[in-house]
């Protein structure tokens, strides 16, 4: 990695002025846009962001209009759906016993399950048919939220979470999973979750780490960067700050996810199979080639799967999850 020390405005974490340029890199995952942009750390906290920052209208072009791409019915999606329900599995574990911790701590209340930038709600459709409930998603995207409900039958809120319709202390869950990252300001949505989440409630972040082993063999070809699509680039160190100094004390940590630490590695050894990103798979479209590719990727994610777990057990994965509570 390239490293020089210049002026690159301030750090939005610390206000330092200066830093250093890591790498410069373009739009490897979706191809939205021919730019280049700048990847910097800071020289005093060490966070790590794009520079510079794209504005809201330019950030939002960078979304592919199928971002949200709503599932086609057919074997395929059959076959992925079954994917998706085996890879969540941990994370909705870990979900799962916060909302049995939190319940131990006030009996008979019943909360809101929140997830935020809950996509098309897969993840709350299956805690809701694990009894969970009552659940409720919010996504900026219109096309996100709309599939959500129509899709997965998840009443879902388009809009951010500061400006949620939701009464102070209403929720007993909050989940951001990947979402701090695409924020201009996270502090913002952290402090509408410490608003939100009721006084026993429990909030369950996660985020690639930038201090894994991946950033370090990949750089900006590392498929947990998303350049230009996010705008900060955390340490699990970056974000337990970023908690505590937003009112939270963090219980748990976890730095293994079945679902993104393999298929992770897999897309930055070989982003052309990646089931829903690669050139391959656009290029086949509904062609009977493409379960081949599926089969052929997941293969792929399979074999990356015992150096993803060391990884992890060295606390170096890929990914970060945490969970955490007000402070008493």
């Amino acid at each position: 990695m390239e490293t020089s020390l210049v002026q690159f405005g301030r750090c939005p974490a610390c206000d330092a002025t200066s830093a250093n340029l890591l790498f410069i890199a373009g739009d490897r995952r979706w191809a939205t846009t021919d730019k280049t942009f700048q990847i910097v750390e800071c020289s005093q906290c060490r966070l790590i962001r794009l520079h510079p920052q794209p504005t809201p209208s330019e950030l939002n072009s960078y979304y592919p209009p199928d971002y949200w791409k709503a599932p086609e019915h057919d074997l395929d999606d059959w076959l992925r759906q079954k994917y998706r329900r085996l890879a969540l599995s941990d994370c909705i574990y870990f979900i799962e016993r916060a909302l049995a911790e939190a319940a131990e701590l006030a009996p008979g209340a019943r909360g809101v399950l929140l997830d935020v930038g809950c996509g098309d709600g897969f993840l709350l459709r299956v805690l809701a048919s694990h009894g969970h409930g009552p659940v409720a998603g919010i996504d900026f995207s219109l096309d996100a939220a709309t599939a959500a409900w129509r899709e997965n039958r998840v009443p879902a809120i388009c809009g951010t979470l500061s400006s949620a319709p939701l009464a102070d202390e209403s929720c007993t869950v909050i989940v951001m999973l990947h979402v701090l990252q695409h924020l201009y300001n996270p502090m913002e949505y952290l402090d509408a979750a410490h608003r939100l989440l009721a006084p026993e409630g429990r909030l369950i972040v996660q985020v690639p780490n930038a201090a894994c082993w991946q950033f370090l063999m990949f750089g900006d070809k590392w498929h947990g960067m998303d350049v230009p699509r996010q705008l900060l680039h955390f340490r699990a160190s970056d974000l337990e700050t970023l908690l505590e100094h937003c009112g939270f004390e963090v219980l748990r940590r976890k730095h293994f996810s079945l679902r993104d630490n393999p298929s992770s590695l897999a897309s930055s050894l070989l982003l052309r199979l990646d089931p829903v990103l690669g050139p391959l798979r656009r290029s086949l479209a509904k062609s009977k080639w493409r379960l081949l590719s599926d089969v052929a990727y997941l293969a792929l994610v399979v074999a990356c799967l015992p150096f993803t777990i060391f990884e992890a057990a060295c606390h170096a994965g890929s990914t970060v999850i945490l969970e955490a509570r007000k402070k008493s």
